[in-house]
C-alpha cells in the first residue's frame, strides 16, 4: 500500500478516563487504516468502544479522557495536536454524522442558519454565496423542497429529512473522511435505505472515505468493503467484507453473526417455504374468530389540531383481529399509526370512531370500570426500557405496581413471591429484584419490562419495538425470552416493529399499514416473500440482509423496482 493510498492510520490506540476509583480503560491497543474511497465498518455491541474510537480520531472525547497511542491523517500525527489544528480538520476535512440528529442539530436555528455556520466556519462567502452552496447541499442529499427546508426548525422536518441535513452539513466543506456513528439505528427500513444510497452515493461523486460504526450486520453487509470488529474495548477482527461474513476466524464475530436474523431464513420459512405461486395459493386464508383476543373493525383515531387546523388522522378504517395464542405483526413505515393502533389497544389513547374490543371489553368507549378491567386483561413493553422503568424505585417494585394499582389484593409477601416467580420467568438473578434500572444494562431492563408486563397474566400483550434499541446477541435473547412466555402462556400478542427480519421469526400473520390504512393482511410467508402490494413490496426490498453477495443482489432489485415505480 503506497503512502497516498492511506488517509487514516490507527496505532495502538488506548482511551481511558479519570473517575473516583481512578483510570478506567475503556479501549485497548486498538489499530486499523481506511484508505481513499473506502467504507470501513467499525462494528461490536454497545460497551465494545466503537464510538469512543470515532470520537477519540476527532478530538471530541469529554476532559476527563486521555489517549495513548498514535492517530495519523494523511501522514499527519493528529493525537496531541492543538486545539486550534483539529478545529481546522473537524468540519473541514473530517466530518462526523451524529446518530440522534434530534440532540445533534441545534433546535433554536433553522437548518440555513445550521448549514450557514457549517460552511463559514472553514472559510469566508458572501450571503449570497452562502445560499446558493446551502441550496446545492439540500440538492445534494436529495432534500424535499430545499428552499423550503432552509427556513425551518429541525423539530418540523422528519427523521430521516433530519438525517439528510445532518449529512448536508458533515460533507459542506468536501472532507476526506466521513464518521458516521450509527447514522440509521433510529430509521425505519425504507429511510434507512434511503440515507445509505445517500451516503454511497456522495462517496462516489466526491470520493470520500467513510468509516461506518454500526451493530446492523446487514448495513455492513450492504455497504462495507472492510470490517473491523471489536469486543470489550479490543480488535478482534479484521477482515474484507466477504471474508468476514463467510469465514469469520474469531469465536466473537461468529456468534455475533449467528445472533443476526437474516430475512428468509428463520426456523418457520425455512420448514415451510413458500417459493412458488403455487405454494402461495396454498397458505390457508386470515383466520376469522368467533372469539379473538383483540378485535378492530374499523379503527379510527383522530389527534386534534393546534391552532386551528384540523384533526390529524392517524389510524383511518383499519379491521383486524388476533386470536388468543397468536402472534400478529404489525409493520409499516414510521407515521403509519402502528404505535397508536397499540396505544389504543391497552386503554392509554381514545379511538375516534370505529369498534376495538380486548376480551369482550369494548376499548372505544370504555367506563372507569371498564378500563380497569382492560388494563388487568393487557399489558405493553415499550421500546425504550430506560424512559419506561421509574428510576426512583427498585425493580421489586417496578415488577409488583402493577398489581397494587389494579387493586389485586396480595400480602408485601405474596408480591414479593410473585416478584421472584417473574424474575425466574424472563431468567434473570433473584436478587435484581432490590436493585435499580440504572444499575442494569439495556438488555435487562427490556426483560424487566416483560416482566411487569406478566405480572398480572394478561390475555393481550402489545410489544411496541421492544427489541429495536438493543444490541443483535440481546435481541435474540429478548426475542426467545418472549416466544417461550408466549407458548407457556398462550397469551395473544401484537408486536409492532419496522424489522420484518424479526417480524419473520415471531408472528404468524403479518398487517401492513401505510399512512393509517392497511394495505395488505395476510401469511407471513406470503407478506414478506411474496407480497402483492407494491408498497409492501418496496418495504420488504430495502431490509438489508446480513449476506454480502445476497444484500449485492437485494440491492439491485430494489434499485429496479425503484426505476419501475
Amino acid at each position: 500500500m503506497s503512502e497516498k493510498e492511506l488517509l487514516l492510520d490507527v496505532k495502538g490506540l488506548s482511551v481511558s478516563f479519570r473517575g473516583e476509583r481512578g483510570n478506567v480503560a475503556v479501549t485497548h491497543d486498538v489499530s486499523f487504516h481506511i484508505r481513499r474511497g473506502e467504507t470501513v465498518a467499525l462494528v461490536g455491541e454497545s460497551g465494545s468502544g466503537k464510538s469512543v474510537t470515532a470520537m477519540a480520531i476527532v478530538d471530541l472525547l469529554p476532559s476527563n479522557s486521555s489517549r495513548e497511542g498514535s492517530i495519523e491523517f494523511t501522514g499527519e500525527e493528529i493525537l496531541g495536536a492543538p486545539p486550534a489544528r483539529m478545529r481546522s480538520l473537524r468540519g473541514n476535512r473530517i466530518s462526523v454524522v451524529f446518530q440522534e440528529p434530534m440532540t445533534a442539530l441545534n433546535p433554536v436555528m433553522t437548518i440555513g442558519s445550521l448549514l450557514r455556520q457549517a460552511i463559514s466556519s472553514h472559510g469566508e462567502r458572501t450571503a449570497e454565496e452562502t445560499r446558493a452552496r446551502s441550496l446545492e447541499l439540500l440538492e445534494l442529499v436529495e432534500m424535499p423542497e430545499p428552499a423550503r427546508r432552509l427556513r425551518q426548525y429541525p423539530h418540523q422536518l422528519s427523521g430521516g429529512q433530519r438525517q439528510r441535513a445532518m449529512i448536508a452539513m458533515a460533507i459542506a466543506n468536501d472532507p476526506d473522511l466521513v464518521i458516521a456513528d450509527e447514522p440509521t439505528t433510529a430509521l425505519d427500513v425504507t429511510a434507512q435505505a434511503v440515507i445509505l444510497d445517500l451516503l454511497l452515493t456522495i462517496q462516489q461523486r466526491l470520493g470520500t472515505a467513510i468509516l461506518m460504526i454500526t451493530h446492523d450486520m446487514g448495513v455492513v453487509a450492504d455497504v462495507a468493503d472492510r470490517v473491523v470488529v471489536m469486543n470489550q474495548g479490543r480488535v478482534v477482527e479484521d477482515a474484507p467484507v466477504d471474508r468476514l461474513f463467510s469465514a469469520p476466524q474469531d469465536a466473537y464475530t461468529q456468534r455475533l453473526l449467528a445472533a443476526v436474523p437474516h430475512l428468509g431464513r428463520s426456523p418457520g420459512v425455512a420448514a415451510t417455504p413458500t417459493a412458488s405461486v403455487q405454494a402461495i395459493e396454498n397458505i390457508p386464508p386470515i383466520p376469522v374468530f368467533a372469539t379473538p383476543t383483540l378485535d378492530i373493525q374499523g379503527l379510527i383515531v383522530d389527534y386534534p389540531g393546534s391552532f386551528g387546523q384540523r384533526p390529524f388522522r392517524a389510524v383511518d378504517d383499519v379491521t383486524f383481529q388476533v386470536g388468543r395464542g397468536e402472534v400478529v405483526g404489525l409493520v409499516g413505515e414510521s407515521g403509519s399509526g402502528k404505535s397508536t393502533i397499540g396505544r389504543v389497544a391497552v386503554g392509554l389513547v381514545r379511538a375516534s370512531g370505529g369498534y376495538i374490543e380486548v376480551g369482550g371489553i369494548d376499548v372505544a368507549k370504555p367506563g372507569r370500570r371498564d378500563l380497569r378491567e382492560l388494563r388487568r386483561r393487557s399489558a405493553i413493553v415499550f421500546q425504550d426500557p430506560a424512559s419506561s422503568l421509574d428510576p426512583r424505585v427498585s425493580i421489586s417494585d417496578a415488577i409488583s405496581r402493577p398489581l397494587l394499582w389494579n387493586g389485586v389484593e396480595r400480602s408485601g409477601q405474596e408480591r414479593r413471591r410473585v416478584v421472584l416467580e417473574l424474575l425466574d420467568a424472563v431468567h434473570l438473578p433473584r436478587d435484581t429484584a432490590d436493585r435499580f434500572p440504572h444499575e442494569l444494562s439495556g438488555g435487562q431492563r427490556q426483560r424487566i419490562g416483560i416482566a411487569r408486563a406478566m405480572a398480572l397474566e394478561p390475555d393481550l400483550l402489545v410489544a411496541d419495538e421492544p427489541t429495536s434499541a438493543l444490541d443483535v446477541s440481546v435481541q435474540a435473547a429478548v426475542l426467545e425470552l418472549l416466544v417461550e412466555l408466549q407458548q407457556r402462556r398462550s397469551f395473544a400478542c401484537l408486536f409492532i416493529s419496522h424489522d420484518l427480519s424479526v417480524i419473520e421469526q415471531l408472528a404468524q400473520r403479518v398487517v401492513v399499514l401505510k399512512d393509517g390504512k392497511l394495505i395488505e393482511h395476510g401469511d407471513t410467508r406470503q407478506i414478506l416473500h411474496h407480497p402483492r402490494d407494491p408498497y409492501t413490496q418496496r418495504l420488504v426490498s430495502a431490509i438489508p440482509v446480513p449476506d454480502p453477495v445476497e444484500q449485492k443482489a437485494r440491492r439491485a432489485a430494489r434499485q429496479a423496482l425503484s426505476l419501475s415505480d
